[in-house]
């Protein structure tokens, strides 16, 4: 029995597609121990770290890191019994993504049945879940093409590898049998290329047994978009749009055409805010925890939304779901894009414990370390635009809430107290939200009252 065990990407999230490999964690010939991360990769949601399945020596990394990988392709092989003596020779021409795996052994998973193995119900035990029943699939002939036969003739092997069979032998027979301008690509290969509209015959081939590859295809749609290679002296580059970019250009299309935006502004004299985050810097409570006037506008907006729950919602077309609690997030941008992490029920935090979530919440972005659950079942939203000089702007709904508060730059201002021109600190908020259901009252309401805690910190204790 073959004792090397192919891993593929398994789902990371809800129905995602493909990864890009960020960085491997081990490389060929580490010794690896069960549910050891061994890779990075990014999804359309985030960063997240894979373990291993399985205990043993690595014996290949199938994909570089920079690779962007399909759902269910092998991406690492493990022998499982590296005492057991030298691997047999794989036939020439072929790698690990070309071989037959023989079933997997006994690994347990979290399911209750081995990673791999096919359980009491008829389905297959994967990394996450379970993957659909396990049943014999059959090819539909391909009515453009002449049949195929089943069973391609291919040379014995010796008899130390003859559970490794060549799938580059069995691809490069049946495309003979088929005639010679067959293209052999995978299906996800052939998807893009179709959305891409680019015609497989006509693509460099430099796959394994010369398929058709995913780089192959994108490179030519590159050269598609620029008919002229560009020199070295070159004034443009080219960012794919992918990864945590990619989704959050779909989640603000989806918002900004689905929801209809209304935005009102207030402007603030926050120096009483101001001067209980110097008050709060110099407590015991907070020696541990940095305190930041972020902190004072996330706790105004938790009591904003507790006295006007009609904006902490969802707008469905069956019902409006008001909720009784609130997970609070904070806009962040990253180097890969902007995420939107949350606190979970931040309305039940002390202002110690908030201002702790808070700052473990902004780490944990910056490191690229936020996770889909970090980010998944928000209510209401923070983004503060103060940080880079901005005094407000118009900000686009997180998709699933109902409203987005922008704060920004704080900065001394001219204002009228008591009849007297004085210098105080001054901010600007906006509120965006959806007025599908949120109509100007209830909008200008609740930032009222959000500007009310932040004129006078005091107004608080009496809502608290």
């Amino acid at each position: 029995m073959s004792r090397v065990r192919e891993f593929a990407l398994p789902d990371l999230g809800e129905g995602l597609t493909e990864g890009e490999i960020l960085q491997w964690l081990v490389a060929v010939g580490d010794t690896v121990v069960l549910n050891q991360p061994i890779v990075e990769v990014e999804t359309a949601k985030a960063a997240v770290e894979v373990p291993s399945p399985y205990a043993g020596v690595v014996v290949s990394l199938h994909h570089d890191a920079g690779t962007t990988v399909d759902v269910g392709s092998v991406i690492i092989s493990v022998d499982t019994d590296p005492t057991a003596g030298a691997l047999p020779e794989a036939p020439a021409g072929s790698g690990p993504e070309d071989l037959v795996p023989s079933p997997p052994e006994s690994t347990p998973s979290a399911a209750g049945a081995p990673i791999g193995e096919v359980s009491t119900n008829g389905r297959t035990a994967n990394l996450v879940g379970y993957g659909p029943k396990s049943v014999t699939a059959t090819r539909r002939p391909r009515l453009d093409q002449p049949s195929v036969a089943t069973t391609p003739v291919v040379a014995d092997p010796p008899p130390a590898t003859a559970a490794r069979v060549s799938a580059a032998a069995v691809g490069q027979a049946a495309a003979q049998s088929a005639g010679a301008d067959t293209v052999l690509a995978k299906p996800p290969v052939r998807k893009l290329a179709k959305e891409l509209g680019l015609d497989l015959a006509t693509l460099d081939r430099t796959g394994p047994a010369g398929t058709v590859s995913r780089a192959d295809v994108e490179a030519a749609a590159e050269r598609v978009a620029l008919p002229l290679a560009p020199g070295p002296g070159t004034r443009e580059r080219r960012i794919p749009v992918k990864g945590v970019r990619k989704v959050m250009a779909q989640a603000m299309a989806h918002s900004a055409f689905t929801a209809p935006h209304v935005t009102e502004f207030v402007t603030v004299d926050v120096t009483p805010t101001m001067d209980l985050v110097v008050r709060l810097r110099a407590l015991p409570e907070f020696a541990e925890v940095k305190v930041t006037p972020l902190l004072l506008v996330a706790k105004a907006v938790l009591l904003a939304a507790k006295r006007h729950p009609g904006v902490n919602s969802t707008f469905t077309d069956e019902a409006i779901i008001e909720k009784d609690y609130v997970h609070l997030g904070i806009a962040a941008a990253t180097p890969r894009g902007l995420v939107v992490p949350n606190i979970k029920d931040a309305d039940q935090l002390s202002l110690v414990e908030l201002a702790l979530a808070l700052q473990g919440l902004v780490e944990t972005a910056r490191a690229g370390r936020t996770t889909p659950a970090d980010m998944a079942h928000g209510t209401i939203t923070i983004t503060n635009v103060g940080v880079f000089g901005i005094d407000t702007g118009t900000p686009l709904i997180n998709p699933g809430e109902s409203a987005i508060v922008c704060f920004g730059a704080v900065r001394p201002t001219p204002w009228v107290v008591d009849g007297e021109v004085v210098v105080r600190q001054v901010t600007q908020l906006a509120l965006s939200f959806d007025h599908r259901h949120v109509d100007g009252q209830l909008g200008s309401l609740f930032l009222a009252d959000i500007a009310r805690v932040l004129a006078d910190p005091t107004t608080a204790l009496a809502w608290s």
